[in-house]
């Protein structure tokens, strides 16, 4: 015979606490603060090797410091005031913004042709791709070297090409008409992989549903190219955009080891104009001012683009 237990005689069994508890107590020690531990070193360097730099550089843009004297004195906004009426700065930020057009176009435009290239099943893609890739991974040194031997007036392969064709002589790096147009040739050999390499992951996440029904549709590669792909990348072309603006605005490694701002500063930038004043003529408070002026204008540029950018989302 079966007895049935009344209901209020059945004995309940409450689930275990204890990890539940534990995890609790865990989540709340984290949430305390215990998590700032972790980030407490990142966060110590960067504020000493970030943060400080930049105050100390802004107050210093107040001041008359100098490498050559001593006592330093609060001139308010006097520098800033020399640094909007000094026709230096202004030829200098003419030599950086017209190095930054004739950089960017062709350094979005090869990288864009160079991925497509490899990315249409060209036989030896790895070779293409360290090809393509390889000069971005040269010291700046090892390229300037590299191309002043190709600048060489007498012996340089540049001059060679032209006379074979019974063309004069160029003073690659000693004219002042084409200097920059060097400079910025060299440039687009050495930093185009880093776009391609953009590109090209771009390209290869890219859904194929697409493209094989416009080609079904009867499309051919230059339309299906013109009307599927490219607008597809539009966004990966907005990002090479605005990095290659930002990297030409802030160009100064090349120049400064090839002409040293000549002929006759005539590829000089700002930052190198900035280098000159802060340790060649000692005057760190106006070096400080005329390199924040630079870095609101890069801000802004940023903050364009980005506006752009959005917009066209």
């Amino acid at each position: 015979m079966t007895t049935t237990a009344p209901p209020g005689s059945q004995r309940r069994t409450e689930p275990p606490t204890a990890p539940a508890d534990g995890r609790r107590a865990v989540l709340r020690r984290i949430r305390s603060g215990n998590g700032f531990v972790f980030v407490l070193p990142f966060l110590l360097v960067f504020a000493l090797f970030m943060v400080w730099p930049i105050v100390q550089g802004l107050w210093m843009s107040f001041t008359d410091s100098s490498l050559a004297l001593r006592d330093t004195n609060f001139v308010g906004l006097d520098n800033y005031t020399e640094a909007f009426g000094d026709p230096d700065v202004w030829s200098s930020l003419g030599n950086t913004v017209f190095f930054t057009a004739i950089s960017s176009v062709p350094l979005v435009l090869v990288a864009l042709a160079m991925a497509l290239l490899v990315h249409s099943g060209l036989a030896g893609q790895w070779a293409w791709r360290l090809a393509f890739f390889a000069p971005y991974l040269l010291p700046v040194t090892v390229v300037t070297l590299i191309w002043t031997w190709l600048y060489q007036p007498e012996l340089g392969l540049g001059n060679q090409f032209l006379d074979t064709l019974g063309m004069e002589p160029v003073g690659w790096l000693s004219d002042e008409s084409v200097a920059m147009w060097s400079i910025a040739a060299l440039t687009v050999w050495w930093t185009v992989g880093f776009n391609f390499l953009l590109y090209l992951a771009a390209l290869q996440s890219l859904p194929t549903t697409f493209d094989e029904a416009a080609a079904l549709d009867g499309a051919g590669a230059w339309r299906r190219l013109w009307s599927i792909t490219l607008p597809q990348l539009r966004r990966t072309t907005g990002l090479v955009a605005m990095l290659q603006i930002l990297a030409s605005l802030k160009v100064f490694d090349q120049i400064y080891i090839l002409t040293k701002g000549g002929p006759n500063g005539s590829t000089r930038p700002v930052l190198e104009y900035v280098y000159d004043v802060g340790f060649t003529g000692y005057r760190l408070g106006y070096a400080s001012a005329v390199s924040y002026l630079f870095f609101a204008l890069i801000i802004v540029v940023s903050l364009v683009q980005f506006r752009l950018f959005r917009r066209e989302d």
